[in-house]
């Protein structure tokens, strides 16, 4: 499992890269079970300072590997399996892979390129900051398969860009660029290089007091993520009510067979 995401630590700065570049780090059950392991283990890792998240590859993470839609609304508690709760957790292990980095108590940056669609983005908005490549495709895309956002995505996208905004990204899940998501406020710096320049931002808080830095976390998020528990709750009641309905195979099915979606209507 380790091998899908490595860590490297030094300078107080800890870098962690998902490794699945053949598949543009899209997430499969193994995907899901070594992220949060990686987030687990940087908890407790001593000195680290900040974290620096990012992709191996040509993508930071390509969203949800096809080939896991067939378990989508599984519950149990497999590991790996993105619906499995874990105890004591707010989250099931599908959004702890986000949300994880806002448990770890010293600054997450992502240097984001290539894609983040999805899952994937709903990453990169768990960590606190980010770097992203002016030409990264990035997407909130679950409503195109008929899905929901269910990886603590619907509490971060709407604290960054304001309600309105959010509901346009999630409602057309439409592609927008490292330029468009700067404008937004999902991007914090845009830039040729985003590890790069998550590093030198990486080693310049790594600079400060580590005491105070770690503090300023815990103030900022205690506004921030005060009721993430119950948006979490919700995301998972809204996404296990619509896996295998008639709509969301249809929306499937209508992209596999590259064809418009024929949907009936809400009742």
């Amino acid at each position: 499992m380790t091998d899908r995401v490595t860590i490297g630590i030094a300078g107080g700065i800890a870098n962690v890269r998902f490794n699945r570049p053949d598949k543009r780090n899209a997430l499969d059950h193994e995907q899901f079970a070594a992220i949060a392991d990686a987030g687990e283990r940087i908890k407790s890792a001593p000195g680290v300072r900040v974290v620096v998240l990012s992709g191996e590859g040509k993508s930071f993470c390509a969203g949800l590997d096809l080939a896991m839609f067939g378990s989508l609304g599984g519950g149990g508690d497999a590991p790996g399996n993105p619906g499995a709760m874990t105890e004591s957790r707010i989250t099931h292990i599908g959004q702890q892979v986000a949300w994880v980095w806002q448990e770890v108590e010293v600054p997450v940056i992502a240097a984001v390129h290539g894609h983040a669609l999805g899952g994937g983005l709903q990453i990169a908005l768990g960590a606190d900051i980010r770097c992203v490549h002016p030409d990264t495709q990035m997407s909130v895309r679950e409503v195109y398969w008929g899905l929901v956002p269910d990886m603590t995505g619907t509490l971060f996208l709407s604290r960054l860009v304001g309600t309105d905004v959010a509901k346009e990204l999630v409602f057309t899940a439409r592609i927008f660029d490292g330029n468009e998501a700067k404008s937004l406020g999902v991007a914090t710096h845009v830039g040729e290089d985003p590890h790069r320049d998550a590093m030198a931002l990486a080693a310049e808080i790594a600079d400060r007091s580590p005491d105070a830095v770690r503090g300023a976390k815990r103030l900022i998020n205690r506004l921030a993520v005060a009721d993430a528990g119950e948006q979490f709750a919700s995301e998972r009641e809204e996404i296990g009510a619509l896996v295998g309905r008639p709509n969301q195979v249809e929306a499937v099915m209508a992209h596999v067979e590259q064809r418009p979606p024929v949907f009936t209507d809400a009742t």
